[in-house]
């Protein structure tokens, strides 16, 4: 029994974080509409919908700093973080 509770609250959280954020402020207006590829680049770079060009920038920097391979990282995740500003910079012009 207590595997079947455990399965279910294990899928249950799972549609969950499938769903994504909700689509709507705590004041009750919507939020403005993000494609799917907007929004993998703002969990990239670790910000939130109403993230500002300035923001998308110094997060790019700081994760950059991290990620680089000449820093440790790899060519992959420089990538990525590379490609997830050029998205969000792209979408707010």
């Amino acid at each position: 029994m207590a595997k079947l509770i455990l399965a279910l609250a294990v899928a249950w959280f799972g549609w969950w974080l499938w769903q994504g954020p909700k689509k709507v402020w705590t004041d009750g207006r919507r939020k403005p509409e993000r494609s799917d590829d907007e929004i993998r680049a703002l969990a990239v770079l670790g910000l939130d919908l109403g993230a500002s060009r300035e923001d998308v920038r110094i997060a790019h920097r700081r994760l950059l700093r991290n990620v680089h391979p000449d820093h440790g990282g790899t060519d992959e995740l420089a990538r990525r973080v590379n490609e997830a500003r050029d998205v969000l910079l792209r979408s707010k012009d």
